[in-house]
């Protein structure tokens, strides 16, 4: 889950466009369904920190350490959990809801999903003449669609994306500007593509000859993402040499990762920035996976596994293990090794003095 700094830093991010919507304090806790302590008709048209608030603003509590500066922000109107109770006047109209933390999610996906509604088919493009979409189509300019390309419901393909012959997209999909996605590929429901991503390039097969050249094996599986898919911008997925790449529903790839060819990966799994995963590896369901880690190809990883950052996995790995270190060790016995690590120059000082005086 993202800190609460970190959520106000994406939510900044995606509301660049906020400043030409507007929205009202009953409106916001008509989708929140949020009981109001203030004006209903109350507009905001960005976001801040609550320490930053200012009048029009939106912005939210969930954090208690934060709590003085709710008596003294601007902000036009402020998400809370229903059992704030306040110590002082307030300036700021106040939505009570379970959870603010979550309602302010819950409102951003909201206003994504706004912001994102993009309908019909811009020019110039190339659409195959055996090519056929849903209702709810988005075409951004300059998008390819090859032969046989077979896309559902509400599909949203931005501007530069490719999309090569004979893939199948399901409904509710988006395909960010610039994404590759090569042919066969089989995309679920309600998957996401991010600018950059290259989904279905060759895997990374040669064979080395009696000269000890490299000659290339033909790449001639595809890539299937399951329903509920995310993946990050820069991220690739290779094919498979024979059958599929498979990435189960609702796995998430954060940006700039490397998934080779026969790699599957289970039901919601997690992995973050810079991971390398070799392959033929079988990743088991719910993993949490770290930034950096590197995986070696041909073995299998259990289910509910949590690998640290900038680990590296050499070895088949249970159900539920925690793990941490390169090659990574049981993240309990890490830790312990670690106090001995960094105190090896003494231990070393130590024992050469004690060599000393059994010289003598």
């Amino acid at each position: 889950m993202l800190s609460e700094r970190a959520l106000f830093g994406h939510a900044l991010s995606i509301f660049v466009t906020f400043v030409a919507m507007i929205f009202t304090a009953g409106q916001i806790a008509g989708i929140l369904e949020g009981e109001l302590e203030g004006n209903p008709d109350i507009a905001v048209h960005k976001l801040a920190k609550i320490e930053e608030g200012e009048s029009g603003s939106l912005t939210f509590l969930a954090n208690p350490k934060y709590t003085s500066h709710i008596y003294t922000t601007k902000a036009s109107i402020t998400i809370v959990n229903k059992d704030f109770v306040p110590e002082q006047q307030l300036a700021t109209a106040l939505i009570k809801v379970d959870d603010a933390y979550e309602s302010f999610s819950k409102l951003l996906e909201y206003y994504n999903q706004v912001k994102n509604n993009k309908v019909g088919i811009e020019q110039p493009n190339y659409k195959s003449e055996t090519a056929t979409y849903g209702e709810g189509i988005y075409l951004g300019a300059f998008a390819y669609l090859g032969n046989n390309v077979r896309l559902g419901d509400n599909v949203k393909i931005y501007p530069n994306a490719y999309i090569g012959d004979n893939v199948t997209i399901g409904d509710n999909v988006t395909v960010f500007a610039g994404a590759k996605v090569y042919s066969e590929t089989v995309i679920g429901n309600n998957c996401i593509i991010h600018s950059g991503a290259v989904v279905g390039a060759d895997g990374f097969g040669y064979a080395p000859n009696k000269d000890g050249e490299f000659k290339k094996v033909p790449q001639t599986g595809n890539v299937v993402l399951e329903d509920n898919v995310d993946i990050g911008a820069g991220t690739t997925i290779d094919r498979a040499t024979l059958g599929s790449t498979i990435l189960r529903k609702g796995v998430k790839l954060d940006n700039q990762i490397q998934i080779a060819h026969n790699v599957e990966i289970g039901e919601h799994t997690v992995i973050a920035a810079q991971t390398g995963v070799a392959g033929s590896t079988k990743i088991g369901k719910y993993c949490m996976i770290g930034g950096q880690v590197g995986i070696v190809g041909h073995i299998a990883i259990g289910d509910r596994v949590r690998i640290q950052a900038q680990s590296g996995i050499g070895r088949n790995v249970k159900d539920d293990e925690v793990l941490q270190g390169s090659p990574a060790l049981n993240y309990g016995d890490y830790n312990k090794s670690y106090v001995h690590f960094k105190n090896l120059p003494k231990i070393t000082n130590k024992i050469n003095e004690l060599e000393k005086k059994v010289g003598q």
